[in-house]
């Protein structure tokens, strides 16, 4: 067996993630191709070229250009294996990135540089900070006209309440962008515009103050000069500690169109973002090193393969060492697994896999057994912690077009509800299934993918519906009796969501509050945790 300690010690697993058009998904396939795992770089741009982005599968990403839904990316750099996922940028996903966020040790935040500090950038990094993940910054789109570096950097610190440490600087912008230089190396990398340019061939120049510097690049030279002194004597120095527990981002800057900046973004994961660290379960904090396998199930894909119908569970390993048709028990439920068909990823493109460590992401196809949040184990009673659903903020009823399709709409909705694309909702009196979401795009997806991936279309309408809570009581309350006795007298604001927790549903918040007022014994919620219903008051 090869030496646990010494294999989660070469991990290195990290999200990706920005506003909306930042470059995320660009910077993800530069990323990939400076590692070698790919040869030839798809443009999210192009849609009706036969390439898009590697990370972009879905049918509605192509045609839209925009990343929808997470994906999950292995590589191999200088002998690190490096877990990368993708995330989706637009805010109405943000309840995907969300959980993705719980499975990363790292992120990487994309600015563009034109338009600073965007809202979801805001949001992203609220869910980063709660969890004290270390963050490191690449400014993007350093070819175009753009804000003050200077302006950028106080920007972050401000906004986002984090010291930052530059570890390049541009010279120049936009048409007179000349290249970065590496304050740590001290040399500058110059700028040649390219997409399919390898930085193999990028011409370096040594030493911060280089005699050619002046004469070729002139007024930038000098602006950056400048510059380069101020952030020397005024920004902090790195600190490691500061950094892993999220008060510190390294910066970077670079045009990820260009293949421009993103090596020394892949060095410096690889040199500052930390191994796999202990996680949290209910029952005790679990170590990397530990020799038993354990993983958490942060995400579920359907139809990755459209042609077989499947369903990935994707599983972010937590402990020990996974072996290919080893016996692991589903904790929830107390079934076993003995999975032999598990893979890794490069994003569609799955592999074969034989062993896995911790911080790896492995794919284990299955059909309805795994739930989002579950635990995996040799055995032992663990659950992992930390996995949200929030309370949807916009209600549409959904019926099929043609009857005859009922029950492709039903297993289809079953199991994007189960993926978490969407919240689907059967309620207590009725048979109009409901769907929840954050904004209103989910709603588009899920009617999309309906019609290409079930073969039903489906008629999507207004809802009555503006709030919902998740409702629970506890046992010296009275416990499930009065649970059931709220459900049947509220039966016609009630209905059950994918793992069967019972949820209030109401048109206004003066009902919500009478409700509340009228069932002192009943507890309201805005979260709940995983399936194993771990709820959030309102408050919380």
């Amino acid at each position: 067996m090869s030496d646990i300690a010494t294999e989660v010690r070469r991990r290195r697993t990290f999200a990706i993630i920005s506003h909306p058009d930042a470059g995320k998904t660009t910077l993800t396939e530069k990323l990939l191709l400076f590692s070698g795992a790919i040869q030839i770089a798809g443009s999210v741009k192009a849609r009706k070229a036969a390439r898009h982005a590697t990370s972009d599968w879905m049918e509605i990403e192509k045609q839209r250009g925009i990343s929808v839904a997470s994906s999950v990316m292995q590589m191999e750099y200088r002998d690190c294996v490096i877990n990368l996922l993708d995330t989706p940028g637009h805010q109405d996903f943000s309840e995907d990135t969300y959980r993705v966020l719980t499975a990363v040790d790292a992120a990487l935040m994309v600015i563009d540089a034109a338009n600073g500090v965007e809202p979801q950038t805001r949001r992203l990094l609220q869910v980063c900070r709660a969890r004290n993940t270390p963050i490191l910054t690449f400014v993007n789109k350093m070819d175009r006209e753009v804000q003050e570096p200077l302006a950028l950097m106080d920007e972050i610190e401000r906004e986002l309440g984090m010291a930052v440490v530059p570890f390049t600087w541009p010279v120049g912008m936009g048409k007179r962008f000349h290249g970065v230089m590496d304050l740590r190396e001290q040399r500058m990398r110059v700028f040649s515009p390219g997409a399919d340019r390898h930085h193999d061939a990028d011409e370096m120049l040594q030493g911060l103050d280089h005699p050619a510097y002046a004469e070729r690049f002139g007024a930038e030279w000098q602006h950056a000069k400048h510059d380069i002194e101020l952030v020397q004597h005024a920004a902090p120095a790195f600190d490691e500690a500061q950094f892993l527990d999220g008060h510190q981002t390294p910066m970077f800057f670079g045009s990820a169109i260009n293949n421009f900046g993103v090596k020394e973004v892949l060095d410096a994961l690889v040199d500052l973002a930390p191994p796999p660290s202990p996680r949290r379960a209910m029952q005790r904090e679990v170590q990397p090193e530990e020799p038993k396998f354990s993983g958490v199930v942060f995400k579920i894909q359907a139809n990755m393969d459209p042609a077989h119908r499947d369903r990935i569970a994707f599983v972010r390993v937590a402990s020990g060492h996974f072996e290919r048709g080893m016996r692991l028990k589903v904790v929830r439920s107390g079934k076993e697994l003995r999975p032999n068909t598990v893979v890794s990823f490069l994003s569609q493109r799955r592999e074969l896999l034989d062993e896995a460590f911790a911080g790896d992401i492995i794919g284990i196809p299955n059909h309805g057994v795994l739930q989002l949040g579950d635990t995996l184990t040799e055995g032992e009673a663990l659950q992992y912690t930390g996995l949200p659903f929030f309370a949807p903020e916009m209600f549409r009823s959904v019926e099929v077009a043609d009857p005859l399709r009922t029950k492709q709409l039903k297993a289809g909705l079953t199991q994007l509800g189960e993926e978490g694309a969407i919240q689907v909702f059967r309620p207590v009196a009725g048979s109009v299934l409901l769907l929840g979401a954050v904004g209103q795009l989910q709603f588009e997806v899920v009617a999309h993918r309906l019609e290409h991936e079930y073969g039903c279309k489906a008629r999507v309408t207004g809802s009555r519906f503006q709030i919902a809570r998740w409702v629970t009581c506890d046992p010296a309350d009275g416990g499930e009796k009065e649970l059931q006795r709220f459900i049947d007298t509220n039966a016609h604001r009630v209905a059950y969501d994918a793992v069967d927790a019972p949820t209030l549903l109401v048109e206004y918040a003066p009902e919500l509050r009478a409700i509340e007022a009228n069932w002192p014994k009943i507890k309201f919620h805005t979260m709940r945790e995983h399936a194993g219903l771990v709820f959030h008051k309102a408050s919380d």
